[in-house]
Parts: structure tokens; sequence; C-alpha cells
């Protein structure tokens, strides 16, 4: 079993759920046909859904090409969710219908810091030197 972002365990039924509603919600982004025109022009990319244990609740975090106006589109996919719904969720067999969030994956520029502070000074000087090249 793997942590989500809060550290506790999920059980493979969590993953199973999370993953088919990250390519769902994928496909369905892709080709929905959006009113806002921010919407339209953005290329999104689901990185992972969270599903609650009860599979009542899902996380999608997503990420637009280039992290442009990521909190608008955030703001504006959580409105259109209602919509959304029905096209993500249609042929599933699941007891609940999970309600569904987004939210922008901060991941990468966490990645990004992490990269940073590998390679700063502090961290390289402490590092022994490879003689052999």
């Amino acid at each position: 079993m793997s942590k989500p972002r809060d550290g506790k365990q999920i059980s493979q039924r969590q993953l199973r759920v999370g993953e088919v509603l990250r390519q769902r919600l994928s496909d369905v982004l892709h080709r929905f046909d959006f009113e806002p025109k921010i919407l339209k022009r953005a290329t999104l990319t689901v990185t992972q859904v969270q599903v609650s244990p009860d599979l009542r609740k899902a996380t999608a975090f997503i990420m637009p090409l280039g992290g442009d106006n990521a909190d608008a589109i955030v703001t504006l996919l959580n409105a259109e969710v209602p919509r959304l719904k029905k096209p993500v969720l249609s042929g599933l067999h699941l007891k609940y219908v999970p309600d569904f969030k987004f939210r922008v994956d901060d991941s990468f520029d966490r990645a990004a810091q992490m990269d940073a502070l590998l390679a700063s000074d502090d961290v390289t000087r402490d590092l022994p030197v490879d003689e052999d090249g």
C-alpha cells in the first residue's frame, strides 16, 4: 500500500478507483465543451485522483500546461463539477457517486524546490569528491 499526501495508508481499492477516475476525468476534460474561454484554451493534466476510504469523495489534482492561471482554472473546474459528474461516472459501478473537488498539483513545484536545495552549495560541499570522474 502507498501513502497519499496526508500520510495515511490507502487501500488497493482506493488506488484502483482513483486511477479509473483519473483516466476517465482526463478523457472527459479533453473533449468536454466548456463555457469559460479559459477552460477551452487550457491543456490540463490530471496527475492524480485521491479517493476517500468510503469512496464518497474524490480529489483530482490537475496542472495546466505551463502552470498558467492554475488557480482560476481550478475555481472554474470546481464550478463545472455537476456537469462533469455524469460523463465521468457513467458506466462505473460504484455504491456511491463520489463528490469531486479539483486542486492544483503543487508536487512539481516541490520537486523543483528539492532539486534546487540538493544543487545548492551548502549540500554539494558536504558531498565527497569523486576523483575518478
